[in-house]
């Protein structure tokens, strides 16, 4: 009985654990990107959120944007409730870098609750993106 709630409490232990480590970043696809944030087969831009995002297009060859992907998890810890953070793989979704003309990796689209947008290229220390998101997001 004792090995058994060893074992219950370890496994429960790890979970917690497991937990604490969850990205603030969400990795999403083309698809999800059409449905959660603006179709972009459509004419003409609408937001479909109503809170600020940011919007991480990358590749994983990319080394910019490895050395970006711990800033930007960083960021958006400091940032959660306030602005959403995702990422989009543009190899996995072509129709839609090809859409924003997105020809720079790494490429950040920010989004404030209004719908107004912009696009940042280039690899940011946590201090510029920071700043960044506050500009671009419109948040305090």
């Amino acid at each position: 009985m004792k090995k058994l709630l060893v074992i219950a409490a370890a496994m429960l232990l790890f979970a917690c654990a497991g937990n604490a480590q969850e990205k603030a970043v969400r990795v999403i696809s083309e698809a999800e990107f059409k449905a959660e944030v603006e179709d972009f087969s459509t004419d003409g831009w609408k937001f479909l959120g109503d809170s600020p995002v940011v919007v991480d297009f990358y590749a994983d060859w990319c080394p910019p944007c490895r050395r970006l992907a711990p800033v930007l998890e960083s960021v958006a810890k400091g940032l959660v409730g306030k602005v959403s953070f995702l990422k989009v793989n543009v190899d996995n979704a072509s129709a839609l870098a090809g859409a924003y003309g997105i020809s720079s990796i790494p490429t950040l689209l920010f989004i404030k609750a209004d719908g107004t947008h912009a696009f940042i290229t280039g690899f940011m220390d946590e201090e510029t993106l920071k700043e960044a998101v506050k500009v671009n997001c419109g948040i305090e």
